[in-house]
């Protein structure tokens, strides 16, 4: 069954899972942490720079920390799983507690674990916002119980833009009552276009010829069915 909720449900639900999920299955981790605050909508991301764009004059080069060799992958006391293990492999930077990164991956396992059985569609739009941050390795190795959630929230969608959208019928999970969105063809053709003003659940079809998908404040558009 699936509840009504709003964007703002859905933040109050994100932010108070880290509060009510306790420590990892295994009862050797630390307790979770609380979660930080969670924004009513996913940011739309700009284009990322390509190579051959122009640095600014603020610009600087970054590179990755060097991660811990996996035969150094072992907590100060006991021992790590194999799936623990697998999880942490190339994750972990030099000089930082292996079973720290291991604690990021169980708290995200735990907000799912506590989403889904709030309401399964809020923890999907979770994963598709990013507001459940790291879902797919976590999921891949500490919680595989939830890999149907990873696997329907790949074929969602967020607020923003979106090219060459795939076909078919999606749902907004929690709208707000400013969402707006629009479907645009060849040529920026306009071919659908709606609000959701009352917040309410609203469906939509994208055509085989969109070119486009734009959405604000609707947090998220999640596939209806097997559509996919």
């Amino acid at each position: 069954m699936r509840y009504p909720f709003l964007a703002g449900a859905a933040v109050v639900v994100l932010t108070a899972a880290l509060a009510a999920c306790g420590s990892s299955s295994d009862g050797d981790q630390p307790e979770a942490g609380s979660a930080k605050p969670s924004a009513t909508g996913a940011p739309v991301a700009g284009p990322a720079a390509g190579p051959d764009a122009p640095a600014g004059p603020s610009s600087t080069t970054t590179s990755e920390p060097p991660k811990l060799p996996t035969d150094q992958l072992t907590p100060a006391t006991g021992s790590f799983t194999k799936k623990q293990k697998e999880y942490l492999v190339n994750r972990v930077p030099k000089g930082m507690d292996p079973a720290a990164v291991l604690q990021t991956g169980q708290e995200t396992c735990d907000k799912l674990s506590y989403l889904v059985k709030v309401d399964k569609d809020t923890a999907v739009a979770g994963i598709v916002t990013g507001e459940v941050t790291g879902a797919e390795p976590a999921v891949a190795h500490l919680c595989t119980e939830h890999r149907d959630l990873v696997a329907r929230a790949a074929l969602g969608y967020a607020d923003g833009t979106h090219k060459s959208p795939r076909p078919g019928r999606y749902y907004a999970v929690t709208p707000t009552k400013s969402c707006t969105w629009q479907i645009t063809g060849a040529g920026g053709k306009s071919l659908a276009s709606g609000t959701s003003d009352s917040g309410k659940r609203v469906a939509i079809t994208v055509a085989q010829t969109a070119r486009a998908f734009t959405s604000t404040g609707c947090y998220a558009w999640l596939p209806e069915g097997d559509n996919g």
